[in-house]
């Protein structure tokens, strides 16, 4: 009778673990598939991210968190962009430079040799706009070539899947993605004043 009870003990625990991990992979983490290019450098086409999924029940998504998201356009179809702007925050693209109520925002992120020129300036009235309650502005690190808030607007927090955590993929810059930006006083009128063309 040993062994038989011995083997029903072992099956148990198998099933158990089986279903510890359906739990975990379902309900607290996906690995996610970058495709294409508007999160170049920090992620590029066909890097392999681990993302969290069970510590958005409990922390809302903050400024710098790399976030899977559904495309707007496409259900079937998922983004991964930048948490820019937070609920209630006034935000105002010019020139390639993001203020958050008023601050200036320093992205280390962003590529260097690849100049933010295209879509730079937002809302397209020279004014802020307030990022409505529950809901985020979210951006493509490669500025020039990303679908993001820009065009689709902030985002709902029901629409974030998940928190980018590290990456995968490729082996050789396997580690931790997220890099935060830091908000600086805003320079004075004078620093922000295009050059005569």
């Amino acid at each position: 009778m040993q062994p038989a009870k011995s083997f029903i003990v072992e099956l148990a625990e198998i099933i158990l673990l089986a279903i510890g991990l359906y739990i975990v992979i379902t309900f607290a983490i996906q690995t996610v598939h970058v495709i294409g290019y508007s999160m170049v450098p920090t992620l590029n086409n066909n890097d392999y991210v681990l993302a969290t999924k069970a510590d958005l029940h409990f922390t809302h998504p903050q400024r710098g968190d790399i976030v899977i998201l559904k495309d707007p356009f496409d259900s079937q179809q998922d983004f991964v962009k930048r948490v820019i702007a937070l609920p209630g925050e006034q935000l105002r693209i010019t020139n390639s430079h993001i203020y958050i109520n008023g601050q200036l925002l320093k992205e280390p992120y962003l590529p260097k040799n690849d100049p933010w020129v295209s879509n730079n300036n937002w809302p397209s009235e020279p004014s802020s706009e307030v990022i409505p309650a529950g809901r985020y502005f979210v951006m493509g690190d490669n500025r020039n070539h990303s679908s993001d808030s820009r065009v689709f607007g902030p985002i709902r927090l029901d629409q974030i899947e998940s928190r980018a955590w590290i990456r995968l993929l490729p082996l050789d810059s396997v580690g931790p993605v997220v890099q935060h930006p830091t908000l600086q006083p805003a320079p004075a009128a004078a620093d922000r004043r295009q050059p005569a063309a």
